[in-house]
Order: structure tokens, then sequence, then C-alpha cells
């Protein structure tokens, strides 16, 4: 399960920033940037926002329309007591595409991202072509002793208490070397401690983590008939968990998303941890060209 705590508050340069207003009043932030035969709707991990995709979206939107959401409860999106289970951000992905009006749609999912992108693919494909898939959770699986050993790490209480020097550390896992591009990530989680948003951030945090964990789409690959992109960084150090499956390595873990996905291919981007985006990021980006075409 990976950790990736970013600021729910957010980071987002708000000068073209947009907001699309749900049927059920919920408010999703979103950019939208380029022009192109696809649309690709981009979907952040656990803890994440949409600044996670600057890197991408400033190549991207030359080829292709380029929609980055906050998912409810993060960023600039509407927060509240909501499940924060993987239906529940599926739905929301969903209603943005119809609120929208999008068509021939790519959704692109980071970690937990991914996650939300399998669970609405395997509902519902209508509008969507195709997948890209960056590290995505639900591939690696747990035992119902290791899925209460996940609950139990990620508590209200232990989040609302975590200290300076171990934010940092959660944030240097993320990747091989940490960039001095990416030191925003941890100023704004730093910042955000100091706001009334943070308890509601550690309470939401616990529920998405057990949204993944008890809503299982591992079974259910074999299901997906949309061509997918899977990439993962071959130095990932989140996935797979390495306290809980020391013997597991992230390429075999890549390898059975791509053995179990029927129309997938696999890229592995070297010299990139699980923030795979971010550090392979001109990797990454060529990749979701080929994949695509210009």
């Amino acid at each position: 399960m990976a950790l990736l705590l970013l600021s729910a508050g957010a980071a987002a340069q708000t000068s073209d920033l947009r907001y699309a207003e749900l049927p059920d009043g919920k408010k999703v932030a979103y950019l939208d940037r380029g022009k192109g035969d696809y649309t690709l709707l981009f979907i952040h991990g656990l803890g994440s926002n949409l600044k996670s995709w600057d890197k991408n979206i400033a190549t991207l939107s030359n080829h292709y329309r380029c929609i980055a959401i906050d998912l409810p409860g993060y960023g600039y999106s509407t927060g509240g007591d909501y499940a924060y289970n993987m239906s529940f951000f599926a739905d929301a992905v969903r209603a943005v595409i119809k609120k929208l009006k999008l068509r021939k749609v790519v959704l692109v999912g980071h970690s937990m991202g991914g996650q939300i992108a399998l669970t609405e693919v395997l509902r519902n494909s209508k509008y969507i072509k195709k997948l890209v898939l960056l590290a995505p959770a639900g591939i690696e699986t747990f035992t119902d002793k290791e899925k209460m050993m996940l609950k139990n790490v990620y508590t209200p209480e232990i989040l609302m208490n975590i200290p300076e020097a171990q934010i940092r550390k959660n944030f240097e896992i993320n990747f091989v070397k940490f960039p001095a591009d990416a030191e925003f990530m941890i100023e704004d989680r730093l910042a955000m401690r100091q706001t009334a948003a943070y308890a509601d951030y550690c309470r939401m945090i616990p529920k998405c983590v057990a949204g993944m964990l008890d809503e299982p789409i591992f079974e259910r690959l074999g299901q997906v008939k949309l061509p997918t992109l899977v990439i993962y960084g071959e130095n990932d150090l989140l996935i797979p968990n390495r306290i809980l499956h020391p013997a597991l390595t992230t390429k075999q873990v890549a390898e059975i998303a791509r053995e179990r996905i029927p129309s997938s291919k696999l890229e592995l981007a070297p010299a990139s941890g699980h923030f795979v985006q971010w550090e392979g990021e001109a990797f990454v980006n060529e990749a979701i060209i080929r994949f695509l075409g210009k």
C-alpha cells in the first residue's frame, strides 16, 4: 500500500482553475488545457492533488486535451463526511465526464487513482477509450490479516501526530532522489497542519486506505477490455509493500498487471520511484504519446 501524503489542501495555481458542479452539489476543481482527439482525464493518488500532473500536462497538452481533477475532499474540491472509497471516487469521475460532456476519454490514474480508474472502467466504459495506469494500486493483494495491519497504521490519531521529520521521509520514499522541484509538496503538507482542514484530512485518509483494501479489483482485471498502458518506476519503494511482502519485487507486480489485463502494455521507467510521473516525466510522457499517437 503506497503512502503518498501530499497536501490535500493544495498547491494548485488558481489562475485557470475551474469547477464542475455535480448533481449532488459537490464541486470538483479541475484544470483544462490543450486540444486534441483524445481527452486525458488525470486522477491523482492518495493524499495528492492535481498539481501532481504538472510535468505531464506541460508536454501532453501539446497533443491532447488534458483535464486534471482534485478528487472530492482533496485540493480545491468539496470536502465533507463522505465514504471516500473507490466507488465514491469513481462516481465522481463519471459525473465529471458527464458534466463536461467528454468523449474519447483516456483515464490516467496514479497509485490510488489507478485503482479508481479501474473501478470505473469495470463498471462502465461507455465514454472511456483507453487506460493509462501509473504505479496503480490494486495489483498487489493483501490477506485479511495484512489488511487489518494496514488499517491500524492509518488512523486519524496516528496521522494527526506524525512528526515533521517523518513527514519528510514519507515524501522522500516516493522518489529515488528527492528533487528540489518537489519541495513544495512538503511545504504544503506542513502548512496544512496549521489549518482546521488538517483534521478533516486525517479523517479522510484512513477511509481512502480502507476503500482500496475493501474494494479489490484484482480478480476482475481480466474483464478490462480497453487498451491499457501500465507504467511502474523500476525503483518503486512503495509497491510492493516491503514490510508485508519482502520477497516480492516491483517488476513482479508490474508483470502481474500485464498478464492479468488482456490488452495491456507494460513499461518500466528507469531511475524512477513511486511518483513516476514526476521523477520520470520524460519517459512517461513519451510512453503515453507512443501509446495514444499524436
